[in-house]
């Protein structure tokens, strides 16, 4: 197998985007040699299996999705209050519902690992350390509320992240908002 990490990571970004574009059945390794403009044949020399792909895959999208240091260090500044929270929850929404194509790939992900031991446990493995990562920032943040709280938002903001991304007319932006204001206000102490 090919060990150029460049060349790689850019091929692990095609295959997202293939994911989001053609959903699981879409994928494969022509059409991530397409998306990523390199030779026929590339993506076969630097993965094992398309389950190799679809598990590298599984992982790259979380490193996109999390937030970079300049954002971190930003919601680190202000008051420890509930507004503070509503404000990081609308900026962590608008953050993945822009990376559209990293989170539709992530759903096609998740069904296709019901069928995938290897995928479940990579993807497994990556939520359950972005959850266990948002409780733990949370907590040593001062923010109001609890860890049942943030695991209670962290399930509310993805079903509407998924909203908003797959059926987009079902609540508008501004509603989406408001659903984000409400649900804090109903979780997080005032």
């Amino acid at each position: 197998m090919r060990k150029n990490p460049e060349r790689r990571a850019a091929l692990v970004d095609a295959a997202i985007e293939v994911l989001a574009r053609e959903g699981a059945r879409g994928l494969t390794f022509r059409a991530v040699d397409a998306q990523a403009a390199v030779p026929t044949g590339t993506a076969s020399n630097y993965f094992s299996s398309r389950d190799d792909l679809l598990t590298q895959a599984g992982g790259r999208i979380y490193e996109r999705l999390r937030p970079d240091e300049a954002t971190m260090a930003l919601s680190m500044e202000g008051p420890r209050d509930r507004d503070r929270t509503i404000q990081l929850l609308k900026e962590m929404v608008r953050r993945i519902t822009a990376y559209s194509t990293g989170y539709l790939a992530l759903l096609e992900l998740r069904l296709e690992a019901t069928r995938r031991p290897e995928l479940r446990t990579v993807l497994t493995e990556r939520i359950r350390a972005d959850v266990d990562m948002n409780v733990t920032y949370h907590l040593e943040s001062g923010l109001p509320g609890d860890a049942t709280a943030v695991k209670l938002l962290y399930l509310a903001l993805n079903w509407l992240i998924v909203e908003r991304l797959t059926l987009p007319e079902v609540f508008s932006e501004e509603e989406a908002e408001e659903l984000v204001v409400r649900a804090a206000e109903r979780l997080i102490p005032g």
